[in-house]
């Protein structure tokens, strides 16, 4: 049997090579900058391979490098998930969960502590990423998308939401009076990313209505959850995803002044990596996510008519 690599260097290596840094390394791992650049150079030895290139005060990983760091991470993870289990109350289960920014600022961070409630103690880092996220160098364990961007790990749709006009309910007197194209509208550009989102252009065209010039006038937002913002702070009427607006309907805060709404054309999906996909906190905490956001999409304050009836 061929003799392994030192276990300390193996470990070196997979933390100077996710952080991009033997500085981090150092600190993750609470030894010198110097001890981990000879730890890894031990391994290099050891297998006779080249695992980062040193370049003018850099280090960049090699192929080997490249090849060798998503599996180590797994294995590692693994042993830290072993030792959790064996520690029992020692340790806390940590939950890597990568969704939309818009969802990521309130939606989801004001939910977790349902999660924590009904799962016990759990460390949780929540990142509000665009498409395409980086699975293995940060090993995200959960990923919450619109669309199937990441069908290379198991995938699975879970929601199909559509687009609603929801604004204070202060204005929707105004657009009973005179219409909504002759209101404040707030638009949201979601960028290259999200160019499948339905503008207000292309819901006055469904909706079978003139818009005049108001189809270009208005607010402007780059994110779903200011253009929300903005319509619950009555400066004019949002086209918001569902999941998002629910709860402000439900308790006033918003309304739906026209009743026309346009399904979005790609469902949520949720992407768990098979390397994360066997831990007990990952599958409760996709039962739970799933649960959340069809609650929010199957709203009864979504389906109820709209305030003018239209």
């Amino acid at each position: 049997m061929a003799a392994l690599p030192s276990l300390k260097g193996l470990q070196a290596f997979e933390a100077a090579a996710r952080t991009g840094s033997f500085a981090a390394a150092a600190e993750e791992l609470s030894i010198s900058a110097a001890a981990v650049s000879q730890l890894i150079r031990t391994v290099e030895e050891q297998m006779g391979r080249k695992l980062f290139h040193r370049v003018n005060r850099r280090v960049v990983l090699s192929e080997a490098g490249v090849e060798m760091l998503p599996r180590l991470s797994m294995a590692f993870q693994e042993i830290g998930s072993v030792a959790r289990e064996v520690g029992g109350d020692a340790f806390r289960p940590r939950l890597v969960v990568s969704v939309p920014p818009s969802m990521a600022m309130g939606w989801l961070s004001e939910r977790l502590a349902g999660f924590v409630a009904g799962h016990g103690a759990v460390d949780i880092s929540l990142r509000g990423d665009d498409d395409p996220v980086p699975f293995e160098r940060e090993l995200i364990d959960i990923r919450l998308s619109y669309g199937p961007h990441y069908r290379e790990h198991p995938t699975e749709d879970i929601v199909r939401d559509a687009v609603y006009p929801v604004c204070a309910p202060a204005l929707a007197v105004a657009i009973k009076r005179e219409g909504l194209a002759s209101l404040p509208l707030v638009h949201t550009d979601w960028g290259p990313t999200g160019a499948s989102f339905p503008s207000w252009r292309n819901w006055f065209e469904a909706a079978g209505i003139d818009p005049g010039r108001s189809v270009r006038r208005g607010l402007s937002a780059n994110s779903s959850r200011a253009a929300l913002d903005l319509a619950v702070s009555g400066l004019g009427v949002a086209l918001s995803q569902g999941v998002y607006c629910a709860a402000a309907l439900e308790d006033g805060r918003l309304v739906r002044p026209v009743a026309h709404a346009i399904e979005l054309r790609q469902p949520y999906c949720l992407t768990i990596p098979e390397r994360s996909a066997r831990r007990d906190v990952v599958a409760a905490f996709r039962e739970w996510l799933i649960a959340e956001c069809v609650r929010a999409v199957k709203s009864p304050a979504l389906t109820a008519t709209a305030s003018n009836g239209r």
